[in-house]
């Protein structure tokens, strides 16, 4: 899949600040003798591998544009304006998904304000405060109206790390037929209560954040409360945020995120398109 961060000027944070942050928010709440504590924890929580490898651009894809407004936020936007179906993607830009006749839609959730560790008046568990998963739900509620006013009639959700966090609480709206979580950040299985429509969750073998353990007891809990179709993948030999932060002169990780992409495409053919894939 051709696309990422160099299409356009929005905001787009390394989730491994965002997972800082999920314990560093908690630190004070607590007594002096677990702050050490928690301070290790987050340190252990964050992973460097969505940082790495920025992906290049593919103009095979073709070009998206930027709206201004849409529900009330900054969005990327591309494929044909006039199809019924859309999917919204939380928060990385794949043009390609576009070229199989969905009309895509990257919201700037973050408000062109990405987290910087160069300010330090501001740190990352004063930045989270402004930028949790739950806030994001609630900001892409809006675009998806909007995108049913204007005609769309089914849309799929795919969230990216903190997105996935997004994308999982979107999943219990009732508002998106489909959802792809991959490598997810913030999840916990108590999460997977109330989820109404068909939900993937693509894992990495070696994944802290996310473990394989932990994406197994999400799928026991799938099994008993989602209304849903479901289906939780662990890739071997990939660590969290393989699918968009790669070395493209390494095969085996391109391979390894393409067939996350196939996944990811097919799940929201299957769902959103209803048409039925090999």
């Amino acid at each position: 899949f051709g696309g990422g961060a160099g299409h356009v000027d929005l905001a787009r944070p390394c989730c491994s600040h965002y997972n800082l942050s999920a314990v560093l928010g908690l630190v004070a709440t607590l007594g002096t003798d677990h702050r050490k504590e928690r301070r290790e924890e987050a340190v252990k929580m964050a992973s460097p591998q969505c940082c790495a490898n920025a992906p290049t651009l593919n103009p095979a894809c073709g070009d998206g544009i930027v709206v201004d407004d849409l529900g009330g936020v900054r969005a990327y936007t591309a494929g044909s304006p006039n199809s019924k179906l859309a999917v919204l993607l939380v928060s990385d830009v794949y043009d390609k998904i576009a070229t199989c006749g969905f009309f895509v839609v990257v919201p700037d959730l973050l408000y062109d304000d990405p987290y910087s560790a160069d300010n330090p008046e501001r740190p990352i568990s004063i930045w989270i405060r402004s930028h949790s998963p739950d806030k994001g739900c609630q900001d892409a509620k809006p675009v998806i109206a909007a995108l049913k006013n204007k005609g769309i009639s089914a849309i799929g959700a795919v969230g990216f790390c903190w997105g996935g966090k997004v994308v999982l609480e979107l999943t219990k709206s009732g508002e998106i037929e489909a959802a792809v979580l991959c490598h997810p950040s913030f999840i916990k299985v108590d999460d997977m209560k109330g989820v109404k429509c068909p939900i993937s969750i693509l894992g990495a073998e070696n994944d802290h954040i996310s473990s394989p353990e932990l994406l197994k007891q999400c799928e026991q809990a799938l099994s008993l409360t989602s209304e849903g179709s479901h289906i939780i993948k662990i890739f071997p030999g990939v660590a969290h945020g393989w699918t968009v932060r790669y070395k493209t002169d390494d095969a085996a990780a391109v391979k390894r995120a393409e067939e996350a992409h196939e996944h990811m495409l097919n799940w929201i053919t299957q769902h959103v398109k209803k048409e039925p894939v090999n």
